[in-house]
């Protein structure tokens, strides 16, 4: 009964209040390109003839991109 890589970007889009547009901001952040046709197919039920898996790639990015979002970037390191 493991939660599936749609179950916590659903869980995580609902936790953070984010609409779509939100979503493809934080993407960007990160240099990922997602559309919002894309990002539908993974909110769909998984029975739906249009339902689309999110693949590890896509949380990995979207995670990322999250934390960029929400920490601002990291800042450069002072070479000694």
């Amino acid at each position: 009964m493991a939660l599936s890589n749609n179950d916590v970007f659903k869980k995580l889009r609902v936790a953070h209040k984010l609409r779509d547009d939100d979503i493809i901001a934080i993407f960007k952040l990160v240099d990922f390109k997602v559309t919002k046709s894309e990002l539908g197919a993974i909110f769909r039920k998984e029975g739906h003839p249009k339902y689309q898996e999110c693949g590890d790639q896509f949380l990995r990015n979207f995670l990322n991109g999250l934390i960029i979002h929400l920490r601002g970037p990291m800042p450069e390191k002072k070479n000694k």
